[in-house]
Parts: structure tokens; sequence; C-alpha cells
């Protein structure tokens, strides 16, 4: 059973940073792709990056720049440093582990960036 547990969510001015980390169980996290989508109330869920196996990584073209997604295997966690917030970054946080339509989310972290 794949579990994944979130955490670094919380309240920020504009313009700080935040540092979310998703730790997985088991042992095929070294061989998923581990993405970072988020939810903005009343929006659809979007993803906001995501990195390979081999650590090729992709962004959204809003958070370029600004976020960095990383990945320890050795320590099953997958990281998105978020630098240069912004009021339009607030949603929960949500790490996914595989392919686009596999089942494995986390549970979500809040991220809010007030004005």
């Amino acid at each position: 059973q794949v579990q994944l547990v979130e955490s670094g969510g919380g309240l920020v001015q504009a313009g700080g940073s935040l540092r979310l980390s998703c730790v997985a169980s088991g042992s095929i996290f070294r061989l998923n792709t581990m993405a970072w989508y988020r939810q903005a109330p009343g929006k659809q869920r979007e993803l906001v990056a995501d990195i390979t196996q081999n650590g090729r990584t992709n962004y959204v073209d809003s958070v370029k720049g600004r976020f960095t997604v990383s990945r320890d295997n050795a320590k099953n966690t997958v990281y998105l440093q978020m630098n240069s917030l912004k009021p339009e970054d607030t949603a929960v946080y949500y790490c996914h582990l595989g392919a686009t339509m596999s089942p494995y989310w986390g549970q979500g972290t809040q991220v809010t960036v007030s004005s």
C-alpha cells in the first residue's frame, strides 16, 4: 500500500517562501515520476511541477523561475521549493506518484499567500 504524506504548508506574505515535502511509503518511489498539483477554491486541480525518476523536471508556466521541484530517492521524498510567492499561488497542494491516472495522492497541504 502506497501512502503519501505532505507537510510544509502554511500562511506566508506575498514575496515569501515555503518548502513543501512529500514522503512516500513503499519501494516504488524511486521508479516513478512524482508530481505536485494544486487546487484553488472554485478551480480545477492543476499540475504545478513534476520530476521523473531520472530527475527531469517540468513546470507550469505560471511558476517557472519561482518554484523548484526536487527529489531524494534515498529518503523517498519529493520537495517543492516555492519562492516569490503570490496571492494567486494560494491553494491546497497535493503530491502525486506515478502516471497521470495513478490513484496515489497525498492528503494535501494548504498554502495561503496574503497580499
